[in-house]
């Protein structure tokens, strides 16, 4: 059983989110947390000055709204919404954090993961802590 899991969602990309939270939920030691985790990528410079300003601030509270729905009537769980590479930044908050396991949603691949990665592909390959991959 693990003590803090992070569970990495991305509303609306047709992955299963909330069979990762309930496998999270069955992984959970008893007084432990899960984290639910959106990455919003970082855009370059030069394309976010087309943005209005505060979009990226309307935009993380938004996707924060959609986690609260998410996780909503599930006991320990929080939500948190970061910015950055999407894979670099789960393994970054999962150890900054002290996660000792990652559940995350996947897919069967396609031809792109094969020769790009996908996300989870790299969570798996590099993180220090347990990963459970869901399909």
């Amino acid at each position: 059983m693990y003590k803090h899991i992070l569970v990495p969602i991305a509303p609306g990309n047709g992955r299963d989110s909330d069979t990762a939270l309930k496998v999270a939920e069955r992984l959970l030691a008893e007084g432990g947390s899960i984290t639910a985790l959106h990455v919003i990528e970082e855009l370059p410079p030069y394309v976010q000055d087309h943005f209005p300003p505060g979009q990226l601030a309307a935009t993380s509270l938004r996707m924060e709204e959609k986690l609260e729905e998410a996780v909503a009537g599930r006991e320990d769980t929080q939500v948190a919404v970061v910015t950055g590479h999407a894979a670099l930044t789960i393994l970054d908050f999962a150890k900054n954090k002290g996660c000792d396991c990652i559940v995350i949603a996947s897919h069967a691949p396609a031809m792109q993961d094969f020769l790009l990665g996908s996300t989870a592909a790299r969570v798996v390959r590099h993180a220090e802590c347990s990963v459970h991959v869901v399909r």
